[in-house]
């Protein structure tokens, strides 16, 4: 089995400079495919990276079951992740 994003990252809405950031990623668990969840893995990685990259480090991750593509279709995994702005400790 194997998983990849079900769509784009989301992020919740919030200006410039926000303390924290909200990202949910849907990941598609294949039914037939290839690979061993490497993919899941990556894409992970990447929106983690992207955030680190502006000045943010995860904070907190949760995962939940968010539903079923039906009969060979595949189960689908939410994950929501809270990155905190680094430079938010230096204001303290």
């Amino acid at each position: 089995m194997a998983f990849g994003f079900d769509s784009e990252p989301l992020k919740a809405n919030g200006s410039k400079g926000d303390r924290y950031v909200v990202l949910q990623v849907v990941l598609t668990e294949k039914f037939f495919g290839t690979g061993s969840g490497i993919g899941s893995l990556t894409n992970l990685q990447a929106a983690i990276n992207e955030q680190a990259a502006k000045g943010y480090r995860l904070h907190t991750i949760s995962t939940t079951s968010s539903g079923s593509k039906g009969f060979l279709g595949g189960d689908k995994i939410q994950a929501t992740m809270v990155f905190e702005r680094l430079d938010a400790f230096s204001n303290q």
